[in-house]
Formats: C-alpha cells, structure tokens, sequence
C-alpha cells in the first residue's frame, strides 16, 4: 500500500535533501525529520542492549494480566505484542510467529535492546514516545530500511493521576497484514493498563480520584470533551495530548505551586501559542473526609477545544486530501467504538451490538461480551481540564521534590549531547538556571579544554560557560582565568574534594577576600547564596562550579546542595569523557600530521599543493605524498584506510611507508600495487593470528590507493588504482576529464590483478588526486559531489594552491563526516634543450668517443666541473653494459635540479656492488660509482633496465 503511494519514492527523495509531496503523512514526515537531525544513517543504527531490566516495576505489575490476555487472544496470529518502558526499552515481547518472532530478532525489536526514535529511527514505539499520541506506522514510512517489512501500532500508556508516560504498548506485525484498526486495538488494551495503574495507587489517592470522577459526572464541577476509547476511566485525554511538550510542563509546575501554596488559590500562565491558562485550586472531599485539591487549567479561546472535538468525532470537518487517505482511515475506524477483546463483561445485561477489533488472521472469533457504558459526561462550552490532583499536606518539600526530579531527568537528556567540553560545560549551566539557580558558572582546569591531565595545584582556572537570569551579575566572564584565594569557597572546594554551601554570602568573609570592590557589586546587584561544587569524574579534578541565588528570597538549603553536586556529578562524567575523546583526538592528529609529509620537496616536474582535513568523527586514515624518482620522473600518491582514530592513523603510516619503499625500488604502477596488496593481507592476518580485537573500523583490508608516476622528459603519465574514486584532469585551457582508470579491488582483496593506464599531459594540466571523504556526503549523491568538483576545477592557468581552496570551498560542508585528503599537481616538462640522448654500439672502442661527447655536452651546459667524473661513469657503465648485457645500449644525460646520467641495456640483470678482493681485476666499478655519485640505482623497462647516477650541481 506505501509504495502504490510513492512513499519509496518519496522516501529516497527525503534522503537526499529534496522537496517531499504530499503523499507522507505530516506525523511520518515530523518523525523523518527529527530522525534526520539526529543524523542517524537508515541503512547503519546502532541499538543499545541492557541486560538489567526493570521486571518489578509498576508498568509490567500493572500490564501483566493484560498482556496474557493478549496473548492468549492473538496465539497463532503474526502479531507481536510489545511493552517498552518510558525510555523505550523493550521489556516484554509476546505472541506472535516463529517467523515474525525470529524476523523481529533480526532487526533487534526484542527484550533489552532500546527503540527510542533517536536511536531506531520512526518506529511504533520510538515515535509513541516522541510525539506523545498514538501512532501508526506501515512499510516504508519506519526510518531504518530493516524495518520496511513491518508495520506498528503504538500507544504510549500514560499514569492517569499524573499524565506521565510510564511506557509505550506496541502491536508489530508484517506490513501485508496490516490494518489501521490496530491503532483501535492497542489504545484499548493502553486503558486497560492505565486502569490498573490507578489500582495500584494509595487508597487515599484512588478515593480523592473517585470522589473527583462523581463530581465531574453530576456537574458540580466543569468538564472538557469526552473521547471515545478513554470512557473506561470516565475523563478526556491527558490536556498533555493537545499542548506543546513545554507549556504541558510549565502548567504542571504552576500546578504543583498552587497546590503546596497556603493562601495562592488561581494563578494564570501564558503559553507559547499565545492563550492565556488559567489555573484554579477546588477543594475534593472524599466519604470518608479526605480532603484534597484539584488544580483544573481553562484555556482562552476555542483552539483546543476544537481540537479536542476532532479527536473525539473521529474526524475533521474538512474532507482529507488523497494523501491523508491512510490517516483518515485511521481516525474513522478509531471513532467507531470497537469492541476490546481485553474488556470484561460488567453485568449480565446485553449491550448493544458492536464490531470486533483489529485481530489479523483470527483462527476464531472471539465470544461476544457486554461492556459497560459510562454515563456521558456533559460538554461545557468551556475548555477546562483537570491538570493535577493531590493533597494540600504534602507540603513545600513533596512539590521541590517533585521539580528535583524533573529537573534530573532534564539534565539527563540535555546534558553530554557533544563530545566537545565547553559544550558540555554550557549544558550544564543552562540546565541549572533558573530551576536551581539564578546563576551558574563552570570553571575549569586550564588542561582540560584540550584533553590533558589537569595538575590542580599548578593550574589556573579558566571560566567555560556561565548562564543567569539576567547580564548585569558583575561575575567573571566567560574566558577569563580565575585565581580563587585559598578562603573562597572554590578554592576550599578545590582542595577537599567538597562542596559548599555559603547560604548568606554577605556573611561570608572568605568569599569577599577574593576581590572586596567586584564582592560589593554583586552582593549590591541581589546575588545572597552560593553553593560550590568540585567537578571531579573517575579520581581526576576538572574544575569548580558556582550557583549563585539572586531573584529567589531563599537561601540554597543542604536539599538543594545535594542537587547541585548530583547534577555536577553527572555533567564531571560528559565532560571527563569530552576530555578523552579530545586526548585521543589530539594523539590521532598528532601521529597523523607527523606521518604525513610536513613540506613536499620541490620537483622541477610539478608543481603541487595538498591539503588534508580531519573530519567531526576524528581523525582518519587519508594520505597523500609526493616521490621524486630516477630520471627527473615524480611519484603522485593518495590513499585511503579505513575508519577513524589512532588505529587508523598508526595504519596509514605504515601503507604510506611500505609505498615509499616499494617507489624507491622504481617499481611499476600495477606491479607496486600488487605488492601493497599483498602487504595488506599480511598485516590482516596477522591480527587475526595473535588475536587482536577486531572492533569496527580497526581492519587494513578495504584500504584504497590510487598511483601515478609522471615523467616530465616525454611528458607521459602512468596511473593505477586499487577501489579508489577516479582522479580529475584539468587541462590548459579548462577542460575538466575524469580519466579513465582501470579500477582495481581495494587493497587485501587479492582477487584481481592491478591494470595501468597511460596518458600524455599537456604542459601546464593539473592532476587532481583525492580521496572518497571529498565528493561522498550522505545529503547528496556522488553524481552531485563529481559535478560540484568539475565545476570548481573548471578554471583555466590556476596556481595549485588557489585551486585546493576552491575545491575545498566548493565541495567541504561545515562538518565533515569523513577526512579528506587532496593533492593538485601542475605538470612541467623538461626541456629538449637540457636533454642529450647517444646510442653506443656493441663496441667497447666506442667508449672513448662517448667521453668526449658527454664532455663536450657538459661544456654547453656550463657544467666543467663534473666532467672529469662524469667521464668515469660514463666510461664504467657503458663498459659494463657493453661486456656484461645485451641488446642495444643507450647513454642520455639529464640536466635537472641535479646533473643524471643513465645508461640503458636490454638485459634484465642487475649489477650488485661487492667487497672486492686484493687481487682480484674487477669487481671495483660499481664501488667506484657509489663514491662519485650522490645517488644510484636499476630501475627496470620493459625492454631491458637502466643503470642510473645523480650527481650535484656546483653552487
């Protein structure tokens, strides 16, 4: 049904950034999009799995009977009950077929493992939990693409005294078995629970519910809209339901005020949409004289109550569009009052005729039963709501500790989002003003911010983040180091290991010393009451946190200093882990930068610029070098390891030294890559013979590489690649080419022999080498990332470095997922004028004529003082090749950055200097060599080899 509706389609094109038609249902499309934000990956989540789970709680105490009931309902069916607590962690999975079952196992939908829509995408119970309402999920509307072959019915169950989501009741089933009137079902079986959550309340508490019920039901007290599906407990929905999460939680809070509040009996609260909530207090007297308070909230205007009539109807008075044609299908099989196979029959009266609910592939119907109705509740024309419901003796202290809790919870979620630790550090400040302060300030270690091991006695502190109610407080600013005296409560904070409470700072003489004249101005600007912290996480001291009161008339009370130092406790551990990550970081970083080259040797045959750039997830295994070779000839390489870290880094250092070594040996492109390949899949089995861990990203195997060796004499370049992208060729006049490469496996593979690929470049072209990390981005496709690169390239007579800047410009986004590394190289050639080439013949008379042209070519050039030993190699490698070789011998000179000489055989037989004995003729040639020249070597052709020299030039 979701694909005949374009949702594949729709679905891919929400991936890659495009505009989504209108045939994604608003709540599907919300959820995309949070998850989106949350950048998960749909082909790549990770699921967390917690053993200990929760099996006395009140949810599973209250769900149990329900559930066996459900389960006995639905055996032989393919659909899985599911019970996740508040967080969305699984903790019971009944029914359901082996298939489904093992198929739900796959995707870890099971006990243990966590759905919340940050972490599995848009899901039954995920989205349950986000959204705050019943959801209803099919095929390919769930994010992650496992779970396009099911379909889900969420509903989240809510504590019916508090209107607190105490877990999600979730019906899984395959998607061609799926039917909207799962929606019916499941919120059925959710007011069953919530039922037997309210008989698991105090006697006191269910009695002053019951007598609030009566009340409501003989008019005495205002009433909003009923819904159906919510008669088994008498009211309307949650005003939760209708509000947004923020203003539903202000309401509670003014709520609780009101109700710990002696003499306070109404209060009004303006809410983001603009409408004006009025709260008021009723007394409720039960039977027995319990007396307690209902705090009920009426809204301006007639929105909600409009919204509240739709939900009751079943549906809107607009007709839906064809987009919205699941949706209203939905609402429509929801409004019909189907019967729940969970309820049981009241009295022995017969009830009216009903439909069944949503049970696919039933082997039998169910036997019919009765219901009971509740009496209808009659519709005031006001929106009024019961928001709270307690006792006006729990006091002050039961209202505090209610906001504790929440603001806990808060700090649970909103704190350690980033790995960053002046983020951390802000977290913490703005989640304790104004709930605990009116101001907070975080100090840290100076080591600290850059992941070292803070030495207190020595180190200065510097103010990381600050949040108060107000700008004129006269306290430190961010950024500024601190120097607390050893009488303030900081410093005696930092050197016991304790925090402080200071509840009148004005008689506080310790505080004052640290600065009399700043001491006044914040005492004069209403700032009387301080609590330190010590941050301190896993033995090591981070820093020091302040809160200050100002607006509050009361001062911090040892309650609110065991609230301080638990939510410093849980920010000290964010931040001690923001603190390693950034010491690995910075090892990674280090160890990589040492790797790669730090200032590339200037070539006469190109000119180059690099660049190398980690990415958000840390430092990665990209690389690049540049290679002199024999014969003014150049080396251009870029690869690729994968995963991120110092695994990483350490990984590439050894791919990039192993392709250094095998370069100076002048080996082919395609035979240097199969020796790097055969590295590789000795480097990988040899972790896996002395056991290493193999955590993800830690393997050498996948490691690309693309090589290219350029020769500026005949301007002619040969390239290979092993699984790496395509380099780009920008001509002289502009022209962007992607050269056509042969692509090898990436390195370890061993499948497949390496081909090359040999080019002639115009003087002046620029190569442009680079790894996956610049063109791949999971916001657009490749296609995009190569057009978006020739574009930028597209730039006739461009200095390498500006072209790198513009490349980088054009391609990087403000955090990259992966590292980039990237190499320009303008190729020159070398003039025919510094060139001189002599064929010898088989001869070795001919060697005294070639003593004199080469001197005679070094006269041309200016270069007479290196003739006399030029004529000695000349001389000694010519005889060499004469005696020793075969084929045609050949002589050429190369006047470069050093003067070369090479003498060219068909025999594949390389020289090797020896020890010569006393008495031995021969054997003193290439020891003679090694001593004139600066550098020799063999490197081999195809006809034959070449004996090569370098020699430096005089100043």
């Amino acid at each position: 049904m979701d694909d005949l509706n374009g949702l594949s389609g729709a679905y891919e094109n929400f991936l890659a950034g495009g505009t989504v038609k209108a045939e994604v249902r608003g709540p599907v499309l919300a959820s995309w999009r949070r998850c989106k934000s949350f950048g998960l990956e749909p082909d790549r989540l990770d699921i967390p799995y917690q053993e200990e789970l929760d099996l006395e709680g009140r949810l599973l105490h209250a769900a149990g009977p329900v559930l066996e009931q459900l389960e006995s309902t639905l055996s032989g069916t393919n659909v899985s009950v599911i019970l996740s607590d508040e967080h969305g962690q699984v903790l019971q999975r009944r029914a359901g077929g082996t298939k489904l079952n093992k198929s739900l196992d796959a995707v870890q939908l099971a006990v243990g493992f966590t759905f919340a829509e940050p972490i599995a995408g848009t899901n039954g119970i995920g989205t349950a939990l986000a959204a705050r309402q019943p959801c209803y999920i099919l095929g390919r509307e769930h994010f992650a693409q496992g779970m396009e072959p099911f379909a889900c019915a969420g509903a989240p169950v809510r504590n019916p005294l508090s209107g607190h989501i105490e877990g999600v009741l979730d019906f899984t089933c395959w998607r061609t078995d799926a039917d909207p009137a799962m929606l019916t079902t499941v919120s059925e079986a959710v007011a069953e629970i919530e039922k037997r959550l309210i008989e698991q309340a105090t006697e006191r508490e269910r009695e002053l519910f019951r007598t609030f019920l009566r009340a409501r039901h003989h008019g005495r007290l205002p009433v909003g809209p009923p819904v159906s599906g919510r008669g088994t407990l008498g009211i309307h929905p949650p005003i939760g339901e209708f509000l947004d999460r923020s203003d539903h939680a202000l309401l509670l809070e003014k709520a609780a005020e009101l109700i710990s509040s002696p003499v306070q009996v109404a209060t009004e609260v303006t809410l983001s949409c603009g409408q004006v909530a009025t709260l008021r207090c009723r007394p409720v007297t039960s039977p027995s004289g319990q007396m307690g308070i209902a705090v009920e909230v009426r809204l301006s205007g007639s929105g909600l109550r409009g919204r509240v009539a739709h939900t009751a109807s079943g549906h809107a008075d607009a007709v839906p569009s064809a987009a919205d044609s699941l949706l209203v299908a939905t609402e429509q099989l929801a409004s019909n009052r189907l019967r729940s196979p969970l309820a049981a029959p009241a009295s022995s009266e017969a009830a009216a005729p009903v439909r069944e609910s949503f049970v696919p592939n039933r082997p039998a119907p169910l036997a019919p039963a009765a219901a009971a109705e509740a009496p209808p509740a009659p519709v005031s024309g006001t929106d009024e709501w019961l928001l709270l419901l307690g006792e006006p003796g729990v006091g002050r202290l039961a209202v505090q500790a209610r906001q504790r809790l929440a603001l806990l919870f808060s700090a649970g979620t909103r704190i350690g989002t980033t790995l960053d630790v002046t983020r951390t550090a802000e977290e913490l400040a703005e989640v304790a003003v104004p709930q605990l302060a009116d101001f907070a300030a975080v100090d840290l270690l100076e080591p600290v911010l850059h992941g070292g091991e803070p030495v207190p006695v020595h180190d200065e502190l510097r103010r990381v983040a600050m949040s108060g109610v107000r700008e004129d407080s006269h306290l430190y600013e961010v950024g500024e180091l601190v120097h607390f005296v050893p009488s303030t409560p900081q410093a005696r904070s930092l050197a016991h290991g304790e925090a402080v409470l200071e509840a009148e700072l004005a008689k506080a003489p310790g505080w004052i010393a640290q600065d009399p004249e700043r001491g006044a101005k914040i005492l004069g600007s209403g700032i009387h009451s301080l609590i330190t912290v010590p941050m301190q996480a896993r033995g090591v001291l981070l820093g020091v946190v302040s809160f200050l009161r100002s607006q509050c008339p009361d001062p911090f009370e040892d309650d609110d200093l065991s609230l301080a130092e638990e939510l410093v406790g849980r920010a000290a551990l964010c931040i001690d882990n923001a603190r390693r990550y950034a010491r690995e970081h910075t090892l990674a970083l280090g160890l990589q930068h040492s790797l790669l080259p730090q200032g590339l040797r200037s070539q006469s045959a190109v000119e180059v610029a690099h660049r190398y750039l980690p990415s958000q997830a840390g430092v990665g295994g990209d690389w690049y070098d540049v290679i002199p070779l024999s014969g003014a000839r150049v080396a251009l390489v870029v690869g690729d390891v994968v995963g991120h870290g110092v695994h990483a880094a350490a990984t590439m250092g050894r791919l990039q030294t192993a392709v250094y070594n095998f370069s100076s040996l002048d080996m082919p492109a395609d035979e240097l890559l199969s020796r790097l390949d055969a590295l590789v899949d000795r480097l990988d089995a040899a972790q896996d013979m002395v056991g290493t861990d193999r955590g993800v990203g830690t393997g050498v195997v996948g490691a690309t590489c693309l090589y290219a060796v350029y020769d500026p004499v005949s301007r002619r370049c040969v390239l290979a690649r092993a699984g790496h992208p395509l380099p780009a060729l920008v001509l002289p006049d502009g022209t962007v080419e992607f050269p056509e490469v042969p692509a090898g496996p990436p390195l370890g593979l061993g499948s497949l022999p390496f081909e090359t690929v040999e080019l002639e470049i115009p003087e002046g072209s620029e190569l442009v080498l680079f790894s996956d990390g610049l063109i791949e981005d999971r916001n657009r496709d490749i296609d995009v990332g190569l057009m978006l690169l020739q574009r930028a390239l597209a730039q006739p007579s461009r200095p390498p470095e500006e072209t790198c800047d513009a490349v980088l410009d054009a391609l990087l986004p403000a955090h990259p997922l992966d590292d980039v590394a990237l190499l320009v190289a303008r190729f020159r050639s070398l003039d025919a004028g510094r060139v001189a080439v002599w064929d010898l013949p088989h001869d070795p008379a001919s060697v005294s004529g070639m003593r004199a042209a080469v001197t005679e070519q070094l006269g041309r050039w200016g270069l007479e003082e290196l003739a006399f030993a030029t004529e000695l190699l000349v001389s000694e490698l010519a005889t060499n090749a004469i005696r020793h070789a075969v084929g045609p011998v050949q002589v050429r000179l190369l006047h470069d950055r050093t003067l070369i000489c090479e003498v060219s055989d068909g025999s594949s037989t390389s020289p090797r200097m020896r020890q010569a004995a006393t008495t031995d003729e021969d054997g003193r040639g290439l020891f003679m060599t090694a001593q004139l020249a600066a550098r020799w070597g063999t490197r081999y052709t195809n006809s034959g080899k070449v004996i090569w020299t370098e020699q430096t030039l005089p100043s």
